[in-house]
């Protein structure tokens, strides 16, 4: 199938979706999980690679005023990983020199090969979060997804979780991921997503807003054509419309208006990218005539 036939069918899947209630807290969109109704703001912090920070105050400033600022402005998703490096152990101790753990939303993965493996790890995670209580775990990447379920079903049910989940960033992995999605009940899946990539919203998207899970999207920026390509680009005018005052801002409002979407997670290492990635967050989304139009954009260049 072409790449514009493609769009051209996930447009339609997109359009014919309903429309999740918008809901504004402290200023942000928020959207809910299905499963609980719990309001999430549609933009959190993603600490992959940003965060496996050595143990100096030089390395660890920076993304100590980058929480602050994302709590300050009403952000409360953290979304990190045990393979992330040291990004676990890096959250943990700043949310608790910080002491925002209350109005955050934790979030890490487990990525193992066993049932007493996916145990341990997930027992450190608790450890290096310096939490009692994750809101969500979820399997990393379709590893070892029954026995991973399983210990996060149980897991839930003690209270020790709130709710569980299922992660890919790689299409090679959609079509067994789109099975274990209709086999199994979710909260809460996570999907690489991008104005120019957009493959998971051919099936995944779509699947998600059938089954009741909530979306997440990794890697909402794409692997780095965007910024490239718009590099000294003045914002087109319809980007007024959805008051979007950097590309930053374009980018992820095209990602969160997506009807099936309900947040997605940025990398934020500086206090200023929080500043700009939230705004994502305030003031008008593109519909889906616009959305088209963002895509036809970023196909032109």
């Amino acid at each position: 199938m072409s790449a514009t036939r493609r769009s051209v069918l996930a447009a339609a899947a997109a359009a014919a979706l309903p429309i999740p209630a918008l809901a504004q807290a402290g200023g942000l969109i928020t959207k809910p999980i299905p499963s609980s109704g719990e309001r999430l703001p549609v933009i959190g912090v993603g600490t992959a690679r940003r965060y496996d920070a050595a143990p100096g105050e030089a390395e660890r400033a920076p993304l100590r005023a980058t929480l602050k600022r994302f709590h300050e402005l009403g952000g409360r998703v953290i979304d990190t990983a045990p393979s992330y490096g040291q990004a676990e152990l890096v959250v943990g101790e700043l949310v608790s020199e910080l002491k925002i753990r209350p109005g955050l939303f934790l979030a890490t993965k487990v990525g193992a090969d066993s049932k007493e493996a996916g145990r341990a790890q997930i027992e450190a995670s608790f450890q290096k979060l310096r939490t009692d209580k994750i809101d969500l775990i979820a399997v990393h990447n379709l590893r070892d997804t029954a026995n991973q379920l399983a210990t996060l079903r149980e897991l839930k049910q003690g209270g020790r979780i709130r709710y569980v989940g299922a992660t890919t960033s790689v299409d090679s992995q959609y079509a067994d991921f789109e099975a274990m999605m209709r086999r199994e009940t979710l909260d809460v899946v996570q999907v690489d997503y991008a104005l120019d990539n957009r493959g998971s919203a051919d099936r995944i998207l779509p699947l998600a807003r059938d089954r009741g899970m909530a979306a997440w999207v990794n890697l909402p920026f794409g692997r780095g054509r965007l910024f490239q390509a718009t590099q000294g680009r003045p914002l087109p005018d319809w980007a007024r419309e959805i008051d979007c005052t950097t590309w930053a801002q374009v980018f992820l409002k095209y990602v969160v208006s997506h009807p099936a979407v309900t947040c997605a997670v940025p990398g934020m290492a500086q206090a200023r990218y929080v500043d700009d990635n939230l705004g994502a967050a305030r003031g008008r989304l593109p519909d889906a005539a616009l959305r088209t139009r963002m895509e036809q954009f970023i196909d032109g260049l």
